[in-house]
């Protein structure tokens, strides 16, 4: 028995693989959505040069989002209603163990679009959700390709915390964006996550997913943080534009000075 959009019935049976997670608590769940879902998701994803799209481009981020809920296809907007339902979420208490609340506006989620040369360096979430003052506690993402091969780079990467500094370490995983397949993980276990090296598929295809966030009530300690912590990727660690760029970036005041389309 599934639902008429989902393929779980229930999360419960992955509780052990959560709990046991690394580097930080995830699961990986293949085939999330039902087959006719999932295609007509694919068929309703706006391309990659539609105006719907808010752009970002330079040193750290190469990708475009949308979040709007006016944009999204029948088929799409009945998808983020459910995965921010009550009954949805309701599974994901079970498997994790603690109260969530949705974000129905969205903010930082959506639709996501990776074109050849994409990228996203490895970062942190930010940690309070900048209306509503919750903690930003889980990421849900959906990939919607069809037909991803795997030689094109693309995969989700989780990286360690380091042994001796602030920042990454060691890569721990990789999560190949498979058709309909999802990943959810603990964004709050020093996550650092990401897609730093640049896609490499054809030019007429796009690495494409959903993305949605849930929250829970501010736990004790719990970072101030109001934006994305990048870290520099290899060839950049000793850039000074690119260590000027992660500052503004991570600031919630000054971050809006380097987001759209910039080199």
């Amino acid at each position: 028995m599934t639902d008429d959009l989902v393929t779980y019935e229930s999360l419960e049976g992955f509780v052990e693989e959560w709990r046991l997670g690394e580097p930080f608590q995830h699961i990986v769940l293949p085939n999330f959505l039902v087959d006719d879902v999932a295609k007509a998701v694919a068929s309703e994803f706006p391309s990659y040069d539609s105006e719907y799209w808010k752009g970002y481009n330079n040193a750290l981020e190469n990708k475009k989002l949308l979040n709007h809920w006016d944009k999204f296809g029948p088929t799409t907007y009945r998808i983020f209603q459910y995965l921010n339902s009550p009954k949805f979420i309701s599974k994901i208490e079970s498997l994790v163990g603690y109260d969530l609340f949705p974000d129905y506006g969205l903010n930082g989620g959506g639709l996501h679009i990776h074109q050849q040369g994409g990228k996203l360096n490895i970062h942190l979430d930010y940690a309070l959700h900048p209306k509503l003052r919750l903690e930003r506690r889980l990421n849900l993402i959906v990939y919607v390709t069809p037909d991803w091969d795997e030689e094109w780079g693309g995969c989700l990467g989780f990286w360690e915390k380091h042994q001796f500094e602030e920042g990454p370490g060691r890569l721990a995983k990789k999560i190949v964006p498979v058709f309909n397949s999802a990943v959810l993980f603990d964004t709050t276990q020093n996550s650092w996550h990401g897609l730093p090296d640049p896609i490499c598929c054809p030019v007429d295809k796009t690495r494409n997913s959903l993305a949605v966030y849930y929250l829970c009530r501010p736990r004790d300690g719990v970072s101030e943080r109001g934006k994305a912590l990048f870290a520099p990727y290899e060839n950049q660690r000793n850039d000074p534009k690119v260590l000027e760029l992660i500052k503004q970036r991570s600031s919630v005041i000054l971050a809006s000075s380097v987001y759209g389309d910039k080199d």
